[in-house]
């Protein structure tokens, strides 16, 4: 997998003699974001000979602005990301990314905090007093995402020890150097099995889902939902099946991107599905038919007419 992603990432795949590679952007190396920008670059490559290279940088706060102003053409981001920059809410208040579209939805990411596998807490109720990772100036919309986290376990900001981070990235460095209690990412990433490694295994905590819990959990993240997530080799942190909160991953576009070139990129990862998971073991959660699930922003006309053309309407 590490050679395909590298190879992705540094190389421009040729569609043509003269042929412009688009600019893909992406969160750093190591974090999922990367990694599924990687593969994405890779099969559309493969498949439709279009050229991409992957720029990562420091979080989608700094990606997506790119991609809305043309700098940029595609990014990946959750659906909070996408919400907020596309609508001008949240940390994006003032200033609406209004030339941001959905090429298409990925997969869902699941996450909790995780603890040392050693580490007598078992639930998100028992990290009160605890320090967290907080702040994510790189990427701003993760703030929102572990207080949604903790407020299932019936905790706040206020019950926790805030550690400020840029990103996740930075995040996982401080819980391997002992600076945090509870880390925060999203399963499946290089950077976890870095982690597990190096302090010799972890446990993500399991995320309730009684009413009152998701409640709690959709108060902050109204696109969230918690599914059971059974061990395997793509994931560690995980001792047995253990809940975890869900929440749908996409190809952001700008709206400047030729409506042939969208239809193509989506083309190519409907039809694709072995290409992607041979490069990321993560997309074996993707469902092609779930491209085009609602989102709260505004699909690209290129992936509308592919998407049409195949029967999937908007669920």
């Amino acid at each position: 997998m590490t050679r395909a992603l590298a190879f992705a990432a540094a190389t421009f795949f040729a569609a043509g003699a003269h042929a412009q590679a688009l600019g893909f952007g992406s969160a750093p190396q190591g974090s999922i974001g990367y990694n599924m920008s990687a593969a994405i670059a890779k099969t559309i490559a493969e498949a439709e000979g279009i050229q991409s290279r992957v720029q990562p940088y420091s979080g989608s706060s700094a990606v997506l602005p790119l991609v809305n102003s043309g700098e940029l053409d595609l990014a990946v981001c959750n659906v909070l990301e996408i919400q907020e920059a596309a609508n001008g809410e949240g940390p994006y208040a003032g200033r609406k990314q209004a030339n941001l579209r959905v090429l298409g939805v990925i997969f869902p990411l699941y996450s909790s905090v995780f603890v040392r596998k050693d580490s007598t807490i078992k639930s998100l109720s028992e990290l009160k007093g605890k320090r967290l990772p907080y702040g994510f100036s790189a990427q701003v919309t993760l703030e929102r995402i572990v207080d949604a986290i903790i407020a299932t376990g019936g905790l706040s900001r206020k019950d926790v020890v805030p550690v400020l981070v840029p990103n996740v990235i930075r995040g996982a460095d401080d819980f391997m150097e002992g600076k945090i209690d509870g880390g925060f990412f999203a399963i499946g990433a290089a950077k976890v099995a870095e982690v597990h490694k190096s302090v010799g295994g972890i446990r993500y905590l399991p995320v309730p889902d009684d009413a009152n819990a998701l409640a709690a959990m959709r108060a902050f993240m109204p696109y969230a939902y918690v599914t059971e997530v059974k061990p395997s080799p793509a994931f560690v942190g995980l001792d047995g099946p253990t809940k975890l909160m869900a929440y749908d991953y996409l190809v952001a576009v700008g709206a400047h991107v030729k409506d042939d070139v969208v239809y193509k990129i989506a083309k190519a990862m409907y039809e694709n599905k072995p290409k992607l998971v041979e490069s990321l073991r993560a997309f074996n959660g993707f469902n092609p038919d779930d491209m085009h699930k609602s989102m709260p922003a505004t699909f690209h006309p290129g992936s509308e007419k592919f998407y049409k053309e195949k029967g999937i309407g908007a669920k």
